[in-house]
């Protein structure tokens, strides 16, 4: 084996620290609403595209929140490895 499985809930222990430090997230795209200036939060919603308007005194703060929610992603990912390797450690014969 090559981590222990100490090691392992460590990592385990400091993602789900991360992960609760980035909850405060949105998901979706902001994009520009064309020649009239404005942007929008871009999501897509069983199948249909949805646009919330974003006033422009919220953009810096949605733009974190959506790059939050990037950074979630990547976390959840790396956890889920995780705890698949922690599930193998722990079933060794």
């Amino acid at each position: 084996m090559g981590t222990s499985i100490w090691h392992l809930q460590q990592k385990k222990q400091r993602l789900e620290r991360e992960i609760a430090a980035n909850l405060d997230f949105v998901i979706g795209s902001v994009t520009s609403q064309g020649p009239r200036g404005g942007f929008s939060l871009t999501t897509k919603e069983h199948g249909k595209t949805r646009s919330k308007y974003i006033r422009t005194s919220m953009m810096d703060e949605v733009r974190k929140m959506t790059r939050r929610h990037q950074k979630l992603k990547g976390l959840l990912k790396e956890l889920a490895d995780l705890n698949w390797e922690l599930l193998k450690a722990n079933h060794q014969p």
